[in-house]
């Protein structure tokens, strides 16, 4: 990680989508209206690289949607907006985040006082009782 990442990049990768989602949700922003947003929150400075391919992919996916807009002082420029499909699916997306994040902070604070000391898995951070994750063939 350089002095200018804030985060690995492959944290930065798997949260982008919703991160982009998120920035959206107030008004429409363009490209590079969207990476500023992001970096004032503290994920760090996109690149081009990053960002634009993640923008063609969420429309895509019919999450955003473009249009071209007059520039103040020169060329028109693209927008995003979110789609009433993109707004459902950053509420599921944050929920799901909220989740995994939670479930990955209890296992960062997990002390060998709490591991498993019944065989039934169902022991989690700080000892507190959990039910223990089932997977599924469709999940994890």
């Amino acid at each position: 990680m350089s002095d200018s990442e804030v985060f690995p990049t492959a944290w930065v990768r798997a949260a982008l989508d919703l991160a982009i989602l998120s920035t959206l949700t107030v008004e429409p922003r363009h490209g590079y209206a969207v990476a500023s947003r992001l970096e004032e929150e503290g994920m760090g400075r996109l690149k081009g690289g990053s960002l634009y391919p993640a923008l063609a992919r969420l429309e895509e996916a019919g999450w955003i949607e473009a249009s071209w807009a007059p520039g103040p002082s020169g060329p028109g420029r693209k927008e995003y907006a979110l789609t009433p499909a993109g707004r459902r699916h950053r509420e599921e997306e944050a929920q799901r985040w909220g989740a995994f994040t939670g479930v990955l902070l209890g296992l960062a604070t997990t002390t060998d006082s709490s591991e498993d000391t019944d065989g039934t898995g169902a022991t989690g951070a700080g000892g507190r009782h959990r039910e223990p994750v089932r997977r599924t063939k469709e999940g994890t």
